[in-house]
């Protein structure tokens, strides 16, 4: 006679979960992996500009700078003369206003893609959708010279472009992580995958300092890191794929083990997007709000913190690489440190989720908010500035555990489009700051003109992580799921079909 014997699940060890989780090396760790390093591309045809934009400006551009007294200027240093091409005086007669919509551009074009890319990636894959924005942004990037040379109008134009490209990559790859990533283990990959983004303006900012002074010049910082991006663009393709059962090589424990941990939250085809709940839920309101917020803070240090070096404290254009690398070197390993920090507490059950992401934010924004304050009366002395914007700049790195994990923590069925709604409104700053930077310095490189520039970003910082502070939750929200009549219709990621 048969005996019903009740079968066990196949992953049902505690022990051998924690084992798998921290010990093993799966297909997952070579997926976060892969987006380090495309992030790391990301940020550096990014960011390069930041740096080769002191090269390509004329140096000599006094005719229009308005003469305030000295107490309000910091005296440049007494150095011997240089030849024209190492004090790199630059082709291009463009003012601070130009400079800024130069520098700002690229987030028109960024505004553009990010809801769209959200979308893609829940249609079509994160995969296809992450790779190809960063491969059309490094040709882009590799024809940015010639687009110089040819007019400014032009140069300008290639920068949305690249904006563009860009603007479908945090919203791809949240989606992919919603389907990749179990969430004990999230905050750890989160920081990792986008922590490329400071790797790569950590290594970004020195490299191009560097090349802007070989006999290549600044054009070489765009053939340089578009060549690069190219080649991740064919590993991206050989090695990356959408869902663990995509994946040709995963073995089954480790199958096993990402969908035990997500459940079945995350569905495996895109649903309708639930506009009204979205833009009246509390939590997702507040995520848009303090994205916003750590946006405008980023951007303004991001790229003004050379022209600010070059102009009030007189660093040259090779220290002015390596000294703004500093901050995000510093961003990026405490990032790495905290998120691991944060990640055992929630394991330990010391700290819930919700309070480990308003923690976190609270260390990214309210400790960078008090140094800015005091950046504001630093004066002329350049290694407290450069103090005082490594601690701003390198404590936000805790903004990874925070809010960069609540798209997936609210709806993983909508991180993606989450992400592009977000991103969509953070973008605002990218442009928006460096506009008003310019317009606050309007050719007044002086004390008093910064000082308005950093008080207005610490303020901008502490509305904005006080409203997550009082309205954020870790819950999976009720729009996540599809209605009744959907679910019947929808397989689950979590789901094993036993043949």
């Amino acid at each position: 006679m048969a005996t019903n014997i009740p079968i066990q699940p196949c992953f049902n060890s505690n022990r051998a979960r924690r084992f798998l989780t921290f010990h093993s090396y799966g297909q997952r760790h070579v997926l976060a992996l892969l987006g380090f390093l495309g992030f790391f591309m990301v940020y550096a045809m990014r960011v390069n500009l930041s740096v080769a934009i002191v090269a390509m400006v004329k140096s000599d551009r006094h005719r229009n700078t308005i003469r305030l007294p000295a107490n309000d200027s910091c005296p440049a240093p007494v150095v011997e003369k240089k030849s024209n091409a190492e004090e790199l005086t630059g082709e291009f007669d463009w003012d601070e206003r130009t400079q800024g919509i130069i520098l700002g551009c690229f987030f028109y074009g960024y505004l553009l893609t990010n809801f769209i890319g959200g979308r893609m990636a829940e249609k079509f894959g994160g995969r296809l959708v992450f790779g190809l924005g960063v491969v059309l942004t490094s040709a882009l990037t590799i024809v940015s010279p010639l687009a110089a040379h040819v007019s400014t109008n032009s140069f300008i134009l290639i920068r949305i472009l690249e904006g563009m490209t860009e603007g479908v990559t945090f919203p791809a790859v949240n989606s992919l992580l919603a389907s990749w990533i179990p969430p004990n283990e999230r905050a750890r990959a989160v920081t990792l995958i986008f922590g490329g983004s400071l790797f790569g303006t950590v290594v970004t900012l020195p490299i191009s300092g560097w090349l802007c002074q070989t006999h290549w010049g600044w054009p070489s910082v765009f053939y340089f890191f578009g060549v690069l991006g190219l080649a991740w663009g064919w590993l991206w393709f050989q090695l990356a794929h959408d869902t663990p059962d995509q994946h040709p090589t995963i073995s089954l424990e480790e199958k096993l083990h990402i969908k035990h941990s997500i459940g079945g939250h995350k569905k495996s085809q895109a649903l309708p997007v639930p506009w009204r709940a979205i833009f009246t839920s509390p939590p997702a309101l507040s995520l848009f709000v303090v994205h916003v917020g750590n946006n405008w803070g980023f951007y303004c240090l991001l790229t003004e913190l050379p022209t600010y070096l070059k102009n009030i404290q007189h660093f040259d254009i090779k220290s002015n690489g390596i000294v703004s690398a500093i901050p995000y070197l510093l961003m990026w390993t405490f990032s790495l440190f905290i998120s691991s920090f944060m990640d055992k507490m929630l394991m330990n059950k010391v700290l819930t989720l919700g309070q480990i992401r308003k923690l976190s934010m609270a260390i990214g924004h309210y400790i960078p908010m008090l140094a800015l304050i005091w950046m504001s009366s630093v004066g002329c002395n350049p290694y407290l500035a450069v103090a005082i914007i490594t601690v701003t700049i390198g404590m936000s790195g805790a903004v990874y555990s925070g809010y960069m994990c609540s798209f997936q923590d609210l709806a993983p069925n909508f991180a993606g489009t989450l992400t592009g709604i977000s991103n969509t409104l953070a973008t605002i700053p990218g442009f928006l700051a460096p506009i008003v930077t310019g317009l606050i310095i309007n050719n007044q490189q002086t004390l008093s003109r910064w000082r308005q520039v950093f008080l207005l970003a610490a303020g901008v910082y502490a509305i904005a992580c006080t409203v997550f502070q009082i309205f954020m939750s870790s819950d999976i929200q009720p729009w996540n799921e599809p209605s009744q009549s959907d679910k019947k219709k929808q397989p689950l990621v979590g789901e094993l079909k036993i043949v």
